[in-house]
């Protein structure tokens, strides 16, 4: 390749620059033009609609050459166009704005119908509900299978007498609703004569004053927030608390059951022992009353003395065991008393089952 195709190349570049930039500018300018032929439109329709009839007539000449237009005509400066472009934004805004409020109230108003619909929806769905429940069911005949007349006619007087009332009730309802308004109107009226208008300084200290009640309500919802943390650790600790109260109660439950048990078995094993030392007592006494009988007898027989030999073995080995059985429930009853006292039971002093 020699250096004649490489300027070659070059100059196609330069040319495709040239021709994407001249395409950018005619969109640019095509966009300006839309822009002012759309201001020349709302601000001198007359003059717009002139200069679209004169347009064909001077568009094309001989040959596709463009005539020269007899009129003198003069370029738009920097500063006219940022007023034009300016009040053009200005109309886009307010027809933006007039369209939100439009399309907000078109929404509010389907809205309220879509409310209206469910209303009457459950209003159908209960009265034929109530139709099926006192007339298709509870007025149906067992014998013949037909419905009741004088029921079917209650019913339907009953229904009337609710629309009237609910038609009496909306027509006040809409009465003290047009006089709301007229009483609104009226005051609006009174405000304009007296020329309550609000100033750009009016609305700049409601703009300020607006300002403020945001950050109040932002500060409170703050607070909120760190209220309803605060609350949520709360009701947590609270749960826990709870939680631990009722193992607790539990626990308490029952050692009081388990004290009570102990109790009634101290108390038995109190009688027992009570009872093997009279017992024992009487043992001791009728034992020492056999030794002395054997004492005062001079010249016992063999018989007698074997079988008194043997009683007092009996009565030996029996104040033995009565002797072992005490000291076991003396071991219990200690033991006892130090589980009782351990588990911080009842004091069986202060209740009189055991001495102190």
């Amino acid at each position: 390749m020699g250096p004649g195709s490489e300027g070659s190349r070059a100059s196609e570049d330069d040319r495709e620059k040239e021709l994407e930039e001249l395409v950018e500018t005619n969109r640019l300018l095509k966009k300006e033009i839309n822009l002012f032929d759309a201001y020349l439109q709302r601000v001198n329709p007359q003059l717009a609609a002139a200069t679209e009839d004169d347009e064909p007539k001077g568009k094309k000449g001989k040959a596709g050459v463009k005539k020269p237009s007899k009129k003198a005509t003069r370029a738009l400066t920097s500063d006219e166009k940022y007023e034009i472009a300016s009040a053009e934004v200005e109309v886009l805004q307010t027809d933006i704005e007039r369209a939100r409020t439009e399309g907000e109230k078109t929404l509010d108003d389907l809205r309220a119908m879509m409310e209206e619909t469910d209303l009457r929806i459950a209003e159908t769905k209960k009265d034929t509900y109530e139709f099926k429940r006192d007339i298709v069911v509870g007025a149906e005949n067992f014998r013949t299978g037909k419905t009741v007349a004088e029921k079917m006619l209650r019913y339907i007087e009953g229904c009337a007498s609710t629309k009237d009332a609910m038609i009496e009730k909306l027509r006040l309802k809409n009465a003290t609703l047009k006089n709301q308004i007229t009483k609104m109107e009226q005051q609006l009226q009174q405000k304009e004569e007296m020329g309550e208008v609000l100033h750009v300084i009016d609305f700049d200290q409601l703009k300020i004053e607006n300002q403020q009640y945001l950050e109040k309500i932002e500060e409170r919802n703050n607070e909120l927030l760190r209220l309803k943390l605060t609350t949520g650790k709360t009701v947590q600790v609270l749960n826990n608390l709870k939680k631990k109260l009722g193992n607790l109660t539990t626990q308490s439950d029952f050692l009081r059951k388990e004290t009570a048990e102990r109790t009634e078995q101290l108390a038995n094993f109190q009688e027992n022992i009570s009872r093997v030392i009279e017992e024992r007592v009487q043992a001791q006494k009728q034992n020492k009353a056999l030794k002395t009988e054997q004492e005062d007898t001079e010249q016992p027989q063999a018989m007698d003395y074997i079988k008194l030999k043997a009683d007092v073995a009996e009565f030996e080995k029996k104040a033995t065991d009565w002797e072992r059985k005490i000291e076991i429930a003396e071991n219990v009853v200690k033991k006892m008393k130090t589980t009782l006292r351990r588990t911080g039971g009842i004091s069986m002093q202060s209740t009189g089952v055991l001495p102190p």
